[in-house]
C-alpha cells in the first residue's frame, strides 16, 4: 500500500471540483483495503471511499483525512438454472461492464447503460434508470467491514434497498467499502422497454436488441448531459443534484390544485399502506422559475435538463451549494415539496 498526500481530488470528480486530501491510497486488492482502512483507524483518521467521483461534491477546504480509492479490476461470469452470475470488481468501469453484459445478450441491467462510476457505487446508490434498479439483479455485495474488521458477503435482501438507498448509505453508512457486486441476469432475456421516450423512439420499428435499446439509452441520457463527453460543459455535473421527491396521493392532489396543472409523475407503490407517487424533480424546478442554462456564478443548471447543476467553469463548491440551497427554497416555498440532495458531500463541516 502506497500512501500519497496532499493528492487533489478535482481530476476524480465529474464536478471537477474540490481542494486536495490529507492523504490518499489507490486500492488495487482486497489487501489494500484492508490495509488503508486499519491505517486510518488506528491513527483515528478520517477517510472516505471513493470510486468513480460522480455522485460527489468535495469542499473548497479539501478532506484532511484518507481517501480510499476502490481501483479494484476483474469480472467473472458463471452460469447456473438458465441465469447468468457477473461476479464485478468494485473498480470495474461501469458503463463497460454494462456493455460487456450487452455483448453478451444478457439482459438486466441494459437501461443503466452510459451512467458514470463505477460498479462498486451502484449498490450504495441503489443506481436506477429508464425501468430498471440495481436491487433487482444483485444476488451479493462483498464489503470490508472497517467495525469488525473483516470482509463480509450480504445478499440482496440484507442490502436493505429503497430508492436511491441501501444499508451502505444509511443505516450503516461509512462502515463498509465495496469490493466486489454480483449481478444475476438473463442470458437471451428481452430488454426492458418502460420508459415513455424509449417506447416512442422504437414505437414504429420491430423490438429492439440489448444493443440497441442501450444505444438509445445512451443517446437519451446525452441529449439532457447526462452522459460523459469529453469537452462538453454540460458534463461538469454530479448528475441528477436533487431525488425525485416521493409524496402521497392525497399530497399530490392538493399540489396539482396549487399549481393549476398535473405534474408529471410516476407510481411509486405504499408508504405505511398508503399509495405513493414519485414526482419530477425536474419539472418542479422548472416552475419554481429555474430554467434550463440559469446561472448563479460560475454554477449554473444544465442547457440540457434542469435536474443537473454543472461547473459552469471555475465553480467552487460553495457556489454549488449556494445554487442547488436557493432552488431547493424556491420549490418548497412554491409547492411545499422538500428536495433532497443527491450526491455526496466529503469535507464539509
Amino acid at each position: 500500500m502506497y500512501i500519497e498526500q496532499n493528492k487533489p481530488l478535482a481530476p476524480f470528480t465529474t464536478f471537477g471540483i474540490g481542494r486536495p486530501a490529507r492523504w490518499f491510497v489507490d486500492a488495487r486488492s482486497e489487501d489494500d483495503v484492508a490495509e488503508a482502512c486499519a491505517w486510518a483507524l488506528d491513527r483515528g483518521t478520517p477517510f472516505f471511499v471513493l470510486g468513480g467521483g460522480s455522485n460527489l461534491l468535495v469542499a473548497d477546504t479539501g478532506f484532511s483525512g484518507l481517501v480510499l480509492h476502490v481501483g479494484l479490476e476483474g469480472i467473472q461470469t458463471h452460469e447456473r438454472d438458465g441465469r447468468v452470475t457477473y461476479r464485478a470488481a468494485a473498480g470495474e468501469d461501469w458503463d463497460r461492464f454494462v456493455q460487456q453484459t450487452v455483448d453478451d445478450r444478457c439482459a438486466g441491467i441494459e437501461c443503466l447503460a452510459g451512467i458514470p462510476g463505477t460498479v462498486g457505487g451502484t449498490p450504495v446508490q441503489n443506481v436506477g434508470a429508464y425501468g430498471q434498479e440495481i436491487s433487482r439483479r444483485v444476488e451479493q455485495v462483498r464489503a470490508y467491514d472497517t467495525k469488525e474488521g473483516r470482509f463480509v458477503e450480504f445478499s440482496a435482501s440484507e442490502c436493505c434497498f429503497g430508492y436511491r438507498r441501501s444499508r451502505f448509505n444509511t443505516i450503516d453508512a461509512g462502515r463498509y467499502v465495496v469490493v466486489r457486486v454480483d449481478y444475476v441476469l438473463t442470458p437471451g432475456g428481452l430488454p426492458t422497454l418502460q420508459y415513455t421516450d424509449l417506447q416512442k423512439e422504437f414505437a414504429n420499428l420491430p423490438g429492439p436488441s440489448l444493443a440497441e435499446l442501450a444505444t438509445a439509452v445512451r443517446r437519451l441520457r446525452q441529449s439532457k448531459g447526462m452522459l460523459l463527453v469529453e469537452g462538453d460543459p454540460d458534463c461538469r455535473s454530479a448528475g441528477s443534484f436533487f431525488k425525485n421527491p416521493v409524496v402521497t396521493n392525497d399530497r399530490f392532489g392538493a399540489l396539482t390544485a396549487l399549481s393549476g396543472k398535473e405534474p408529471p409523475y410516476f407510481p411509486a407503490g405504499e408508504d405505511a399502506n398508503t399509495k405513493c407517487v414519485k414526482l419530477s424533480a425536474a419539472w418542479l424546478i422548472e416552475q419554481a422559475g429555474f430554467s434550463k442554462g440559469f446561472g448563479m456564478g460560475n454554477a449554473g443548471v444544465s442547457s440540457r435538463h434542469t435536474l443537473a447543476l454543472i461547473n459552469r467553469g471555475g465553480a467552487t463548491a460553495a457556489e454549488v451549494l449556494a445554487l442547488a440551497h436557493e432552488i431547493a427554497r424556491k420549490v418548497e416555498a412554491c409547492f411545499g415539496v422538500r428536495l433532497e440532495r443527491e450526491p455526496v458531500l466529503l469535507g464539509f463541516s
